[in-house]
């Protein structure tokens, strides 16, 4: 099995709202995230602003997708189709988007549901779960790791 991490293309963002759709776990519909400004149209727009949506690519099918706010110092989102999970794809989508995030800042964060099995695989990877928030959501926060010199 190969998978390939690279940079989304605007053509891409069909196959990653399919993506988005096909998770089990904090599921929304398209309707649900055009009810919250996520549209193919908002989704471009951040793309030609700056390189910050990564895909997963097993021949010439997208199985997940990680994406990061820049300016927010946020990871935005990271999705492996339930047929692909556990076999390492999510990490390394995070740690593109890590990478990303750790140029720009010395500390990122995210938002999850804080039962849900996302949360688990975040504190595997090394983020730190901070104080509950409402409604079950919890705030996980990553500092750069220091470089010895």
């Amino acid at each position: 099995m190969t998978i390939t991490i690279r940079d989304a293309a605007e053509e891409d963002i069909p196959a990653i709202f399919e993506v988005r759709t096909s998770v089990r776990e904090n599921h929304l519909s398209v309707e649900q995230m055009a009810e919250m400004g996520i549209t193919n149209e908002t989704i471009r727009q951040v793309l030609r602003k700056e390189p910050c949506i990564w895909v997963a690519v097993h021949g010439d099918h997208i199985v997940g997708f990680s994406m990061a706010d820049a300016a927010d110092a946020c990871l935005f989102a990271a999705f492996v189709r339930p047929e692909w999970a556990g076999q390492g794809i999510g990490r390394r989508l995070m740690e593109r988007a890590e990478a990303f995030l750790f140029e720009r800042h010395s500390s990122i964060w995210l938002h999850t549901d804080g039962s849900s099995r996302a949360a688990g695989f975040y504190e595997r990877l090394g983020w730190k779960r901070m104080p509950d928030m409402e409604n079950r959501d919890a705030r996980f926060e990553k500092h750069r790791p220091q470089t010895s010199g």
